[in-house]
């Protein structure tokens, strides 16, 4: 027990290093468990959530789907999520992302395989990066116990893919087309890549319920359908 909580303590010192020093966390297979069941992340294989996306005069429609499917990567079983985002009944982006939680309780994205679907029959998978591959290592989409503080790595892919978030409240209230949630907690998020940044809204239970961003694009969660 000791062992496992020491090398905790590394992995997430190591997570929360922005500059100078190389971002290279410390991921021990042993100290995974099998389930997400983070609160405010939970991925229970057959749930079903479907947004919409409004930027501009564009509207869209985002499904997100915990699949039974995993990936081993790192030597860590990871839960596959499904996400599809279509305009006017056309799939533009087809992805799999891929998660595991540590036994502290903190939820890790350990990488995505992404399908930008564009004019002409092209298909771009610009974006994609997998954990262990080139470079990348895994970042945290979901502290094990969320509270205001420094920022951290959510992903990391030089050049790729290199998000970054930092919670900035606990106990907002949200009212979305899903009904209204309380004590969600805030996550703001930005690209080293990019300018501008968003916040997501994270209910307990469900996982995000809303998204908005700098350029006033804004997600919301309009049904959850559950197994």
């Amino acid at each position: 027990m000791k062992t496992r909580i020491s090398i905790s303590i590394v992995v997430l010192a190591s997570a929360f290093v922005i500059g100078g020093e190389p971002y290279r966390p410390v991921i021990d297979p042993a100290n995974f468990q099998s389930k997400v069941d983070n609160p405010y992340f939970p991925l229970v294989p057959g749930t079903d959530l479907k947004y919409q996306e409004k930027g501009g005069a564009e509207t869209s429609e985002k499904e997100i789907t915990v699949t039974s499917e995993t990936k081993e990567i790192l030597g860590v079983k990871c839960v596959a999520v499904h996400d599809v985002v279509a305009q006017k009944g056309e799939v533009k982006e087809d992805t799999y992302d891929w998660y595991a939680q540590d036994k502290q309780g903190t939820v890790w994205y350990f990488g995505e395989a992404t399908r930008e679907f564009k004019a002409g029959g092209r298909v771009s998978h610009e974006g994609s990066w997998e954990a262990g591959v080139k470079g990348a290592q895994p970042g945290i989409v979901m502290p094990g116990d969320p509270k205001p503080g420094k920022p951290y790595r959510q992903e990391y892919s030089p050049n790729i893919a290199e998000d970054m978030g930092q919670v900035t409240a606990t106990n907002e209230t949200v009212t979305v087309p899903a009904g209204t949630f309380n004590g969600c907690v805030k996550i703001k998020e930005w690209s080293m890549l990019e300018s501008g940044n968003e916040y997501q809204w994270y209910a307990k239970g469900v996982g995000v319920v809303r998204t908005q961003n700098t350029a006033r694009e804004m997600s919301t969660l309009i049904s959850i359908k559950r197994p």
